[in-house]
């Protein structure tokens, strides 16, 4: 029997499948206009946050160029959009366009583990495939995701790409931390910085990929703009716990419900994982709490929120049990709910 393992990034939502872009509508019109002008860079990083899309983006930037290789016949277009039932937009989602070529760290079939670096080897990769004519007469578009992976070998060796590019070619940076990068690498490419997305639009995207999760709402507050930092937010230990928590609430009184939750905290926990499973709880009880006070019944949900507040600190503070925290938290809140 096989013992290959399955990239875990090839998933139906890899940014070469998500034909749909939220925010970043600035960024469009700035390449937009570098099309119509007819002076294309060849060069160009998508700077900012982790998760906020520019992946996603820079695919968008592909599929387009490769569907309208000199804009004419496009109209008065406002995006990159291009639509999912395209055949160009079908060929990028299976990695199958023969003008576009994507570099990211390699992936071991056999161990299961995804390289800690971009080695020199894929990076020359770049040398055959823009040596070669385009199969459509078009561009020819490389995205490297991201060039933070880059060791200085394959940096110095993309250099050389970003040198004395051919005709129509594109090269794509996506960087988590621009700065970090070869000097040289960057004054060869147009930086354009991504912003974080608004609330709105982040709770959005991470409902798009995880529909029915009533921890994306919290979550997206606590990415601050980053539906990819929600997503991994959702998967936490601490947003488990409090998943576990909702799931048993009508049995709060019972202490197996309350180590249930608690045990994730087990030997402290993690601080982030203990912050994420705060945040999410304290949201709850907020939420709560103004629910019942229509009808005058808030107070008791009100305090216990104060007291949780006051406890989460003090423990944080001093570095205290965060089990036992998690535990009289969850006494406060039954007392409460009694109460209410």
């Amino acid at each position: 029997m096989s013992a290959d393992h399955v990239d875990p990034r090839d998933n139906d939502h890899h940014p070469r499948k998500r034909t749909g872009l939220r925010g970043h509508e600035r960024a469009e019109r700035l390449l937009l206009r570098q099309l119509r002008s007819g002076r294309m860079h060849h060069g160009w990083l998508l700077s900012g946050r982790r998760g906020i899309g520019k992946a996603t983006f820079a695919y968008r930037l592909a599929r387009f160029v490769l569907r309208f290789p000199n804009l004419t016949g496009v109209g008065d277009v406002s995006s990159l959009h291009v639509p999912a039932e395209s055949a160009v937009a079908r060929r990028v989602a299976s990695g199958g366009h023969p003008d576009l070529l994507f570099i990211e760290r390699r992936f071991d079939s056999k161990t299961g583990r995804i390289k800690s670096e971009i080695g020199v080897d894929d990076i020359r990769r770049t040398g055959e495939f823009f040596g070669h004519t385009p199969s459509a007469g078009g561009w020819r578009v490389c995205i490297i995701d991201t060039a933070d992976d880059l060791n200085s070998e394959s940096a110095n060796a993309l250099l050389k790409t970003l040198e004395e590019p051919p005709a129509q070619s594109l090269v794509i940076l996506v960087s988590h931390q621009p700065r970090g990068l070869l000097p040289t690498l960057r004054s060869r490419c147009i930086e354009v910085g991504l912003a974080p997305l608004s609330l709105e639009d982040t709770v959005k995207v991470v409902k798009e990929i995880r529909p029915g999760d009533n921890k994306a709402d919290r979550a997206a507050v606590l990415s601050r703009g980053s539906p990819g930092r929600a997503l991994e937010i959702m998967d936490s230990p601490g947003a488990k716990a409090f998943e576990t928590f909702i799931l048993r609430l009508g049995r709060l009184a019972s202490v197996d419900t309350k180590l249930a939750v608690a045990d994730a905290f087990q030997g402290r926990g993690t601080a982030e994982d203990f912050a994420i499973f705060c945040e999410l709880l304290l949201g709850w009880v907020g939420e709560q709490a103004r629910a019942t006070a229509i009808a005058g019944k808030g107070a008791h949900l009100a305090l216990a929120h104060d007291t949780i507040v006051h406890s989460i600190r003090r423990t944080d503070a001093l570095n205290l049990d965060r089990r036992q925290t998690v535990l009289d938290a969850l006494t406060v809140l039954e007392d409460a709910v009694k109460a209410a």
